[in-house]
């Protein structure tokens, strides 16, 4: 029974995913999207994905062999870009969880800091790219601020939700047995507000993702999203699709490691 239920499950992903190759197929075949190299084949995609992986030969009058692409494997260039998003997000959990329980817990903090914060969030991440690479240069440091930017306020944003959830008489009770107010959140108000910071980590690693691309485009190399960039300036439409490909991929496993963490944290979520 358990087999089947989660054949049921899976079924529909399967079905759709090869619904979609079908389709891709077809169109590529038919020469309706021109010139041709506009629209690869899933096999062309798979090919350019092979070769971003492998050493292969050039020609160009003395033929050589290179090392995947930008001579770093794609692979490796995924790599740097998840260290980059890694920094990033870690940096916008160390300053939004505590700046989240802080405005949860303390209006006049809130009062103050709350248009700020929503200030940020209305800003599309592109936009910081110019001042960020004026003010830290076009190596990692600006990236991993814009990271950094795209991150955090959905993550602030979700603890404060989480502690408005939290009931007083709780932390009532608590500080009634003689807890102070600071281990009243850490004892109290943090392990209820857990489930809300894991879903604005979900919400904050997507946005990442999204921004890894704006990040990477000035000296991106390597990283992911500078060569699905650099590969779509150079008509290789092929490696460029493959790249987007692997970032979708890898933001979905992402996506199922943090849900596995947080039915690890918090089993209790979902139930009544």
């Amino acid at each position: 029974m358990e087999d089947r239920r989660r054949t049921v499950t899976w079924l529909p992903a399967v079905v759709t995913g090869v619904g979609v190759l079908v389709l891709w197929t077809v169109i590529a075949a038919s020469d309706v999207v021109q010139p041709a190299y506009l629209a690869p084949s899933p096999r062309e995609v798979w090919d350019a994905f092979v070769r971003a992986n492998t050493h292969h030969e050039i020609g160009g009058g003395v033929d050589r062999v290179v090392r995947g692409e930008e001579n770093y494997f794609l692979w490796e260039h995924l790599l740097v870009s998840l260290r980059r998003i890694g920094i990033g997000l870690a940096l916008a959990i160390a300053v939004g969880v505590p700046l989240g329980l802080l405005m949860g817990t303390v209006t006049s903090v809130r009062r103050v800091a709350g248009p700020y914060l929503d200030f940020l969030r209305s800003i599309p991440p592109l936009a910081y790219m110019g001042f960020l690479v004026a003010w830290f240069g076009i190596y990692d440091t600006s990236k991993i601020w814009l990271l950094f930017l795209a991150a955090f306020p959905p993550i602030a944003l979700a603890t404060i939700n989480g502690v408005r959830g939290v009931r007083e008489d709780q932390v009532n009770a608590v500080l009634s047995l003689g807890a102070s107010r600071r281990q009243a959140v850490t004892s109290v108000v943090l392990p209820a507000t857990l489930p809300d910071i894991l879903s604005g980590l979900r919400v904050a690693v997507g946005f990442a993702w999204t921004t890894v691309v704006a990040a990477e485009l000035v000296n991106g190399l390597p990283g992911i999203g500078g060569l699905a960039y650099l590969s779509g300036t150079q008509n290789k439409i092929a490696l460029s699709v493959a790249c987007i490909l692997v970032i979708g991929l890898t933001a979905i496993a992402l996506d199922a490691v943090i849900r596995l963490i947080e039915h690890s944290l918090v089993p209790w979520r979902g139930k009544a």
